[in-house]
């Protein structure tokens, strides 16, 4: 799936399924929410906190994909192409970027 493709997947869902948009406001804290649960897995699964039993049934892409939609619903509320978003950052990393990480000396 194309992120275009999948602007429009969640675009139909919503139109369709979820009745209409939540505001922009309102995804936008749930976005922070669905970053805090992914931060709350990686915490436990990649760094030194410990897990409660309630976490241990988490799924990591599945919360990451939880990010990514209402991302996708944002984008879609805001009149964001993502592809064409993506493809500009990437192009701004590549130009502002583009000898700054070969020349840090703590990634050698």
């Amino acid at each position: 799936m194309t992120i275009q493709e999948a602007q429009d997947t969640v675009d139909q869902w919503i139109k369709t399924t979820g009745v209409r948009y939540f505001s922009e406001l309102t995804n936008t804290a749930i976005l922070m929410e669905e970053v805090g649960e992914v931060a709350r897995i990686m915490a436990r699964k990649y760094g030194e906190q410990s897990y409660k039993e309630s976490d241990k049934q988490v799924d990591l892409a599945d919360e990451m994909a939880d990010v990514l939609w209402v991302l996708l619903c944002l984008a879609n509320q805001t009149g964001v192409n993502l592809t064409d978003a993506l493809a500009k950052n990437l192009d701004k990393k590549a130009k502002r970027d583009a000898t700054r990480h070969l020349n840090n000396d703590k990634l050698k």
